[in-house]
């Protein structure tokens, strides 16, 4: 049975883990601290085509893993005793870790899109970012690719 302090334990744990899946905004409008007052390049073109995508979410975090081992780990401790409980731990971290995982790439997945831009070079490019409620993209729509070293973004 679990006690109080493994409760608020718990609960600590878990709004940790939702805090650590927190991830920047990936949409045209936004710009990482590295942008910022840094010069970009501009091309004019126009949207030949928008197709929705899925962003994967992390899983190269360790928040989801770490966490959902405590809480695994944690949980199994009531069961058993002596080496039993001992090994019920192990598994339940060995569970939880790949469960906290899992809920980590699910809650950092975001619905992108890809345009795909002639630009008025004659060149085609494609960019995946991250939908933006303020800024909707359709075919013939003029565009702007703006470009700092291997990163891009589409804006209106």
């Amino acid at each position: 049975m679990l006690t109080k302090k493994r409760v608020c334990f718990l609960v600590l744990l878990s709004a940790s883990v939702l805090a650590g899946c927190a991830q920047p905004m990936l949409t045209g409008s936004t710009v990482s601290r590295g942008e910022a007052r840094q010069v970009q390049t501009v091309q004019m073109g126009y949207v030949e085509s928008v197709k929705p995508v899925v962003i994967e979410g992390r899983t190269d975090g360790i928040v989801g893993a770490g966490a959902g081992a405590a809480l695994g780990g944690i949980a199994a401790s009531g069961i058993g005793g002596g080496r039993g409980r001992d090994m019920a731990i192990v598994g339940g971290a060995v569970a939880g870790g790949i469960a906290g995982q899992r809920v980590e790439e699910r809650a950092s997945r975001r619905q992108g899109v890809e345009i795909t831009v002639n630009l008025d070079n004659g060149s085609t490019v494609s960019v995946i970012q991250e939908v933006d409620p303020n800024q909707d993209f359709w075919p013939g729509q003029p565009v702007r690719v703006v470009r700092q070293g291997t990163t891009a973004r589409v804006t209106r």
